[in-house]
């Protein structure tokens, strides 16, 4: 069992189950939560490319949030077993495109459009570098 979840066809599907921690009074996920659950996504999917956030800092380079654009359809419970699928729909530049759905059993929870961007040490944004375009693509 790989804990980063695994790639397929240009997807990355990452298992996540629903702990007390994740849920309100009601045993319902929390609406921020479902972002923490995409961000685990988005940092294994790039950690299965050989993109690890650790290296990049040590070079100086930072992933951060720039956009998100998100649509709750349903909720997940405590014990749920979620599925986080991750795709990348735009490379460009500075700048990451991707797509993320939570899932319960096949049925679409919580999706989202997450921009991130590269960025330096100053903070200012970094065209991403050719090897980490070849080892996303």
């Amino acid at each position: 069992m790989n804990l980063s979840g695994h790639i397929a066809d240009g997807i990355h599907y990452l298992d996540i189950r629903v702990y007390f921690e994740d849920t309100d009074f009601s045993g319902i996920v929390y609406h921020a939560n479902y972002l923490k659950f995409c961000e685990r996504g988005r940092s294994d999917m790039l950690r299965l490319a050989g993109v690890h956030h650790a290296a990049l800092t040590q070079e100086g380079l930072h992933f951060v949030v720039r956009r998100i654009e998100c649509d709750f359809r349903a909720s997940a419970r405590i014990d749920d077993v979620l599925m986080v699928e991750t795709s990348i729909k735009r490379a460009t530049g500075a700048k990451l495109v991707m797509a993320q759905a939570v899932k319960l059993e096949g049925r679409t929870l919580f999706e989202a459009d997450v921009t991130i961007a590269m960025i330096n040490r100053a903070g200012r944004p970094q065209r991403i570098p050719p090897e980490i375009m070849s080892a996303i693509s």
